[in-house]
């Protein structure tokens, strides 16, 4: 049984992960689209960028893996997984173009979709087994009776 509850626990963290992702990420892309008509694109890319990766680990600290506010070491491991995305994705891209010079939107789309889910699995693998894999919310380091029961009713 206790392996069953691991599952549904990792599901749940897994699915929180993803739904407050699709959410930041949703509303990065629409406060680009805005900003961009104000302030160059490439700036505007990287104001989103910041503050996208900012809100999104925090969220994914509090909501996704129940840890609480994260430092700021947290928050350079999150946005080091984030540039790590940037980069898969950009030469998932990247690829394509060379491949495909004239490949149109869908399978631009499709291609860079499918990237950024991979990316995605990848990251929330990394957040969860390095980044937040130290202890269980409010639970000292090295206190494993009280992670146990966390683990038992998460």
């Amino acid at each position: 049984m206790t392996g069953l509850r691991t599952i549904r626990r990792h599901a749940a963290a897994f699915g929180r992960f993803a739904g407050l992702g699709t959410a930041v990420t949703l509303a990065a892309s629409t406060a680009l689209v805005l900003l961009s008509h104000r302030i160059p694109w490439m700036a505007a890319n990287a104001l989103t960028t910041v503050v996208s990766t900012v809100l999104a680990t925090e969220l994914h600290a509090r909501v996704s893996f129940g840890h609480g506010r994260p430092g700021v070491a947290v928050h350079l491991k999150s946005a080091a997984t984030m540039a790590a995305g940037w980069l898969a994705t950009s030469a998932a891209a990247g690829s394509l173009a060379l491949l495909r010079p004239g490949a149109g939107v869908v399978l631009q789309q499709a291609v860079y979709l499918s990237a950024t889910a991979l990316v995605g699995i990848g990251r929330y693998l990394v957040l969860r087994l390095a980044v937040f894999a130290d202890r269980a919310p409010g639970v000292p380091a090295g206190d494993t009776g009280s992670r146990a029961a966390y683990g038992a009713v998460a």
